[in-house]
């Protein structure tokens, strides 16, 4: 019996069709700079301990930073987020010091337009196949009071585009 070759484009374009919130994840590099990436594979994992899930792909120009720090922090963006997203998800553009952010206790910046935010510790990472799997243990979160505008609107990724959350009435 012989494996079939699956189509990575199409396969990717399957994996699409499941809608996902947006994070920026953000580290701090040996000399104290800062960078970000972002991810839609973000989870939360467990309650007891308090435990979140992203991955990271070993081709990113972020991969060593983020395989070997010990402390990052989670971003979930806002619809208003989008410019923030992008920019964190084009080759090249992960310094943070170049845009606007807010400082978190734990020292990676989080961003205004972000819905929640969460400060981890390393817990454990994992083979993911061609990424890593983080696992973050929660020191600290915030998160923003729901609202009826865009500032409590989750962005959204979903066929390869950005979008927002459009609540259904019951």
């Amino acid at each position: 019996m012989t494996t079939k070759q699956l189509d990575t484009r199409q396969l990717r374009n399957a994996f699409g069709c499941f809608a996902t919130g947006i994070t920026v994840v953000t580290a701090l590099e040996a000399d104290g700079s800062a960078v970000g990436i972002t991810a839609n594979s973000f989870s939360s994992l467990s309650l007891d301990p308090p435990l979140i899930l992203w991955s990271v792909d070993r081709r990113s120009t972020t991969f060593p930073i983020f395989e070997k720090c010990q402390h990052f922090v989670v971003s979930i963006l806002s619809a208003d987020g989008a410019p923030v997203a992008s920019r964190f998800a084009m080759k090249g553009g992960h310094k943070v010091e170049e845009i606007d952010t807010v400082p978190t206790e734990l020292g990676p910046p989080t961003f205004a337009d972000s819905l929640a935010v969460f400060e981890c510790d390393l817990f454990a990472r994992h083979d993911g196949g061609d990424h890593i799997i983080v696992v973050g243990k929660v020191r600290r979160f915030t998160h923003l009071p729901e609202h009826d505008d865009n500032t409590s609107k989750p962005l959204i990724f979903f066929r390869g585009r950005f979008g927002n959350l459009t609540p259904l009435t019951g």
